[in-house]
């Protein structure tokens, strides 16, 4: 891993680790390592995933809202991708991204900034 993508990795997963200790519950990682960017040229263009799954916590929703004035203050911006069966927040910085999905458990994945090989 190349030490932009390391340093990146590292700040995505404490932004994730973050916000699923804010539902209360011990977050159990899904996925973490790299991805191929570019389908079109291979190993050109890496990027850091990173996910994790907090079953059942209290008022999910309640606590997704009283973290995101913490996360607008860092620089994340917030985009409501909810449907009326699921709550669904995308945030996205500097190229960067991350999704909390609630449904009967939380569910948060992201993934860094593409950066070369």
């Amino acid at each position: 891993m190349t030490p932009e993508l390391t340093r990146l990795a590292a700040e995505l997963t404490t932004v994730i680790d973050d916000v699923a200790a804010a539902f209360g519950a011990p977050a159990d990682p899904t996925v973490s390592g790299e991805l191929d960017c570019d389908p079109t040229h291979p190993g050109r263009l890496l990027c850091w995933q990173y996910g994790v799954r907090v079953e059942h916590p209290a008022s999910p929703e309640a606590r997704l809202a009283s973290y995101v004035p913490e996360l607008h203050r860092a620089g994340w911006q917030s985009h409501d991708r909810s449907t009326p069966a699921e709550h669904i927040t995308r945030f996205t910085r500097e190229g960067a991204d991350f999704t909390v999905h609630i449904a009967s458990a939380v569910t948060i994945i992201g993934s860094t900034r593409p950066v070369p090989a």
